[in-house]
């Protein structure tokens, strides 16, 4: 699949160099997998990969302006959620 923009075909990575894009551990990202609130991944093989575009989607529902900005996305921690947080996803 071709990106229409670019005309390049879309950009993974692999999960070392994905948490490294984000700034965050390689553990945390694992962390997010596991728990289902980190970015979109796919398994290729045995191989997990991230596309660029779905790492800087999951980081645009954590934009906020103030710390009093409510908004309707939220980027969670790496746990389990609760009942509560997982209705509001």
């Amino acid at each position: 699949m071709i990106d229409p923009k670019t005309g390049l075909p879309p950009r993974y990575l692999r999960a070392p160099d994905a948490a490294r894009f984000l700034g965050i551990s390689i553990r945390t990202l694992e962390k997010h997998r596991t728990y289902g609130t980190g970015p979109t991944y796919r398994k290729i093989g045995g191989r997990i990969v991230y596309s660029v575009d779905d790492l800087q989607a999951w980081t645009e529902d954590g934009i906020r302006k103030s710390a009093s900005e409510k908004t309707a996305t939220r980027v969670f921690p790496a746990r389990p959620l609760t009942p509560a947080e997982k209705a509001s996803r």
